[in-house]
């Protein structure tokens, strides 16, 4: 029998069946997904244009998340607390606004985030929706080129802190506010033309948007997202139903947070009761001195990301209906939750990981002790998103590498993928040797890299970066101590290293580079699944 539901609004009830849903869900999805495909075409660094270090993601009136493109998981989790940040300043329609501060909803300050608040196609005054886009750009200041500093332990070293500002008041460019955030960047003409991306990306967001209400009309498109969004709700209770009951704990850590290389324990403890994913962080290490911290809205990006992975469907779309079925617990002195002064900059990119990887194992070994089937769920990935950082004269470059993924009980893990938290691309060659002044000496597969198992892990990458001229150097990588774990007998992942010449690298740091002198990069290989003798 095909599910329906009702809306009723002061003039109209509309009824909505689940090809109704569905039709609308894509309508709206595409919305995001033709925003990606601006931003990408428009902007000006390779690591938007190429990498798609992006995300963008439509809301409504308000400040519900009714659709996002498939980007990256840690941006679109945390933007609802962006939209919901730009909603305390007061609004107006054709207002943009941009931000980055982890205190208002960014994730780390390289993250720019812009939200255009979309006005009535013919009620000026009314607000129907925002659209957001958010971006990591290659610097916006602080102690180190990259802005992705190795030691940084404030949030001011880190680079420019922008809380929710006005770039342009009622559709009217404020040039004095870029002025003052190109003034605090190395790369400026990099990075006003990354922001005109983000800009038409959001335009063409609200165009979009502002004619669907103008072809169904006010009550239509308002009882179609409520719908939308129970729909959502409705799909992800039902799969979380068969789970209740099930719960596990996964205690992991990461390698050293810039200042110390001492673990910094990471625990998470996942259960489902009453059709609701419950995620609590407590046990996990306090805020450390080191920029590994992540805001809380990175934690929920996490925990978003795993109820997604398990509900093994394509079907469900991603909006606000799916952090309905979420519950998550965070201690207030937490790495997870940092507050100000603390830097976050690895936070976003590492304590994700692990904060997923953390996750996906208790919620893994749970379903198993409950006696039920866990094949959706794989071993752990390579866990890291091996962040490499470059800056010369006038230019920064950075990018995230690609690894394995472990393997489960459906197929082996795909060897050179972003995991997790990323789902960004690599940078191709072409484009890195055209913008920078870098050579590749070599790329491949890093082959053998992946756990053993009746299905093995995916193999990581090999990559050999040459400069041209001297430049600084800064990684902030993981699973170079702590490989990735195998499950119900496959054998870990091989761990990640970091070489310069023959010079073995730690996890983290900051070098300086001659012109000539090679860093090579291998990525960690993902966990196997099960024995390899069965």
């Amino acid at each position: 029998m095909t599910q329906s539901t009702s809306v009723n609004s002061a003039n109209s009830t509309t009824r909505f069946d689940a090809l109704g849903i569905t039709v609308f869900a894509q309508s709206v999805a595409m919305i995001a997904e033709e925003m990606g495909v601006r931003l990408e075409r428009a902007a000006v660094s390779p690591n938007v244009r190429e990498r798609r270090d992006a995300s963008c993601a439509v809301f409504d009136a308000d400040g519900r998340m009714v659709a996002q493109a498939a980007h990256i998981p840690v941006h679109l989790g945390a933007m609802p607390e962006s939209v919901a940040a730009v909603r305390a300043r007061s609004p107006r329609p054709r207002d943009v606004f941009v931000l980055n501060d982890p205190a208002h909803g960014g994730s780390h300050l390289p993250d720019i985030t812009m939200v255009e608040v979309v006005g009535h196609p013919t009620h000026s005054d009314q607000i129907i929706g925002y659209m957001a886009v958010r971006a990591h750009h290659a610097d916006v200041g602080g102690m180190s080129p990259g802005s992705m500093p190795f030691g940084a332990t404030e949030l001011v070293q880190e680079g420019l802190i922008i809380p929710p500002v006005r770039i342009e008041i009622g559709g009217v460019p404020q040039d004095e506010m870029l002025a003052l955030m190109l003034a605090n960047v190395r790369t400026p003409q990099e990075r006003v033309g990354d922001l005109r991306a983000q800009r038409s990306a959001c335009a063409a967001g609200a165009d979009s948007w502002q004619r669907l209400f103008h072809t169904h009309g006010d009550a239509w498109c308002v009882q179609a997202i409520s719908a939308l969004l129970d729909y959502t709700e409705r799909t992800t209770r039902a799969a979380l139903h068969a789970l209740n009951g099930v719960s596990g704990t996964c205690a992991d850590a990461l390698e050293g947070d810039g200042v110390t290389n001492d673990a910094i324990a990471v625990v998470a403890t996942v259960s489902v009761a009453d059709d609701t994913l419950f995620v609590d962080l407590t046990g996990s290490s306090g805020a450390v001195a080191g920029n590994v911290n992540a805001p809380s809205a990175v934690a929920r990006a996490a925990a978003l990301f795993v109820l997604r992975v398990l509900l093994d469907s394509d079907d469900v779309p991603v909006n606000d209906g799916l952090a309905r079925a979420l519950r998550l617990t965070i201690p207030e002195d937490c790495v997870a939750n940092a507050k100000r002064p603390s830097a976050v900059a690895a936070g976003n990119v590492e304590l994700s990981q692990r904060l997923t990887d953390a996750m996906l194992q208790a919620l893994g070994d749970g379903i198993r002790a409950h006696g039920l089937s866990a094949d959706a769920l794989p071993a752990q990935g390579q866990g890291t998103m091996n962040n490499v950082t470059l800056g010369g004269r006038g230019w920064t470059f950075y990018e995230t590498l690609g690894g394995g993924q472990g393997a489960s009980a459906r197929a082996p893990g795909p060897s050179a993928v972003h995991v997790g938290m990323s789902n960004t691309r690599n940078t191709p060659v072409e484009s890195l040797e055209w913008a920078y002044p870098m050579r590749i000496a070599a790329y491949a597969r890093r082959w053998g890299s992946g756990g053993s198992g009746a299905h093995v892990g995916g193999d990581g990458v090999h990559r050999v970066y040459v400069p041209l001229e001297p430049v600084v150097m800064t990684l902030l990588t993981e699973r170079r101590a702590f490989p990735p774990h195998g499950i119900l007998g496959g054998g870990d992942g091989r761990s990640g290293e970091n070489h310069c010449g023959a010079r073995v690298l730690p996890a983290k740091g900051r070098w300086s580079l001659a012109a000539g002198e090679p860093l090579t990069i291998d990525t960690p290989g993902g966990g196997g699944y099960g024995r390899a003798s069965d």
